[in-house]
């Protein structure tokens, strides 16, 4: 008993360090990915906007949450893949059997795994992901406000500011003096108006979200529309800018709500249809998406088995497709939740729903060792062709 006991523990322990290793790797390779499709964004800020690169590591930390939030449980289905993948490659599941331990055995470490990975991912999608969301608006906008003045270039049409379109022909940053000088202000749309001005100064008012343009030397040019056409020189002009109305890019929607928000919205009546099944669809997603880990834990380990070493590459080609297909089936069921032809609850829950299912399904298969139809399959495919790539290689 004692023995039997220490040996549970001994392979409790061992499981979870083999899945551990490529979960991490898993971690980093997939965030790398998904970072990278936000580079040419995090360029465009230091370029355009002038921001300190304090900033850009600011903004990729607060990225953190909505990228952790998809790539914990592929790392999971990954490292599982690779785990049980390897264990099988070296014959230590037979070997294992032949001790008496069967699959269900490897379970108990596999869902404590999976609880981890579901507790990690229900924290995000709770608290850090509002957080992170709300906290990548808020310093966007510090950056548009703070750095507005600084990026101004000459010679270029600059539409940093809100419903202006500023331009300048020579600019002294460390006096803010301009020449030279073109505004389209359609900040009132039924009135807009071209400025022109000979020579001006830009000031940051000091304690607001304001810029003051002084102007010299000029005219304002209106239509009128079929009233005519209006003209109206002066010497001296003032042009005042709100910084803060740049927090109209920054709209604030239901990703950026907490838990409490998104109640609060589905509570009120003065949200329309498509906003509260929007609101509903995020709220049954943060619930839905941490339960995938225990989903991809049925699904991984008869998967990661198969992975013979006459069949890795069918093994891993389907564990990439079982990833894939989650999310499309995940992202089908939002468009129909959003479009109100099926309920939101039921959009989001289907694809967890449906995983279990397959995934216990697998698991079945796998401890009684009956052969899984699509493994087969996909060995048959991964066959021919290697047969035909081979017979291309010899000229036949």
């Amino acid at each position: 008993m004692y023995h039997a006991t220490v040996m549970k523990k001994t392979l409790f322990l061992y499981i979870c360090r083999e899945i551990a290793v490529p979960f991490l790797l898993g971690m980093a390779t997939f965030t790398a990915v998904l970072l990278m499709g936000r580079l040419l964004q995090l360029a465009e800020m230091v370029v355009a906007r002038g921001a300190l690169f304090s900033d850009i590591l600011r903004m990729v930390l607060y990225l953190l949450p909505f990228f952790s939030m998809v790539t914990i449980p592929m790392a999971f289905l990954l490292a599982l893949l690779l785990a049980f993948g390897r264990l099988s490659a070296d014959s230590e599941v037979t070997a294992m059997k032949a001790c008496g331990m069967g699959l269900y055995t490897l379970l108990p470490p596999v869902l404590s795994c999976a609880l981890l990975a579901w507790l990690a991912t229900t924290f995000i999608t709770v608290y850090a992901l509002p957080w992170g969301n709300t906290s990548f608006k808020q310093l966007l906008l510090e950056v548009v406000e703070t750095r507005a003045t600084l990026n101004l270039k000459e010679r270029v049409f600059n539409d940093d500011f809100p419903g202006l379109v500023l331009y300048v022909d020579r600019y002294q940053s460390d006096r803010g003096t301009m020449s030279g000088i073109l505004i389209q202000d359609e900040r009132n749309p039924k009135e807009p108006s071209t400025i022109f001005a000979g020579e001006g100064m830009i000031v940051r008012e000091p304690g607001t979200k304001t810029l003051r343009l002084s102007l010299k030397n000029g005219g304002i040019h209106q239509s009128l529309g079929t009233a005519g056409y209006r003209l109206l020189e002066f010497q001296d002009y003032q042009v005042t800018i709100n910084l803060a109305l740049a927090a109209k890019e920054v709209i604030k929607n239901e990703r950026d709500m907490t838990f409490a928000d998104l109640r609060q919205a589905l509570r009120t009546h003065k949200v329309d249809d498509r906003e509260r099944r929007k609101v509903q669809i995020e709220f049954h997603s943060r619930l839905a998406l941490p339960l995938a880990c225990f989903a991809f834990a049925l699904v991984g380990v008869p998967l990661g088995i198969q992975n013979q070493r006459s069949g890795k590459a069918a093994g891993f080609s389907i564990s990439i497709g079982v990833i894939l297909a989650y999310y499309v089936v995940l992202s089908a069921g939002e468009t129909l939740g959003q479009k109100g032809i099926v309920h939101p609850a039921v959009a989001v829950w289907t694809p967890d729903i449906a995983f279990l299912l397959l995934g216990v399904y697998l698991f079945r298969k796998a401890a009684s060792e009956s052969s899984i139809p699509l493994i087969e399959f996909a060995r048959e495919l991964v066959a021919q062709a290697r047969g035909a790539a081979t017979r291309r290689g010899t000229g036949q």
